[in-house]
């Protein structure tokens, strides 16, 4: 199983980042994926995740400002990021079960 995380940077406040994740080594079509983080001297926090039919999920304190999609002909996983928050600052990581590939940073600092 490999993951690849790309599309993190620098944004500020407000501001939207995607996220992409490159899959392979699995039936990635036939999987639930996920998205989660972890911020510095945090714990790692689930985020989303979306069946293999785009049922999807999310956590409480998203509050409606990221949206997990994929693409199963690429076997691709996004996450869209909006109205960021420096909350939000943190290692962010794809996974499918217990697997969770190299993550991206994301850091949201005016």
């Amino acid at each position: 199983v490999q993951l690849q995380a790309s599309g993190g940077g620098l944004v500020q406040p407000g501001g939207s980042l995607t996220l992409s994740c490159v899959a392979s080594g699995f039936d990635f079509s036939r999987s639930i994926m996920q998205w989660g983080r972890q911020a510095p001297g945090k714990g790692f926090s689930w985020i989303t995740d979306i069946s293999r039919s785009g049922a999807t999920n999310y956590a409480g304190f998203i509050e409606g400002r990221f949206t997990i999609s994929r693409d199963n002909a690429k076997n691709t996983l996004y996450l869209q990021m909006n109205n960021l928050r420096p909350e939000d600052t943190a290692m962010y990581y794809c996974g499918v079960g217990q697997t969770r590939g190299r993550g991206t940073q994301v850091t949201v600092s005016s």
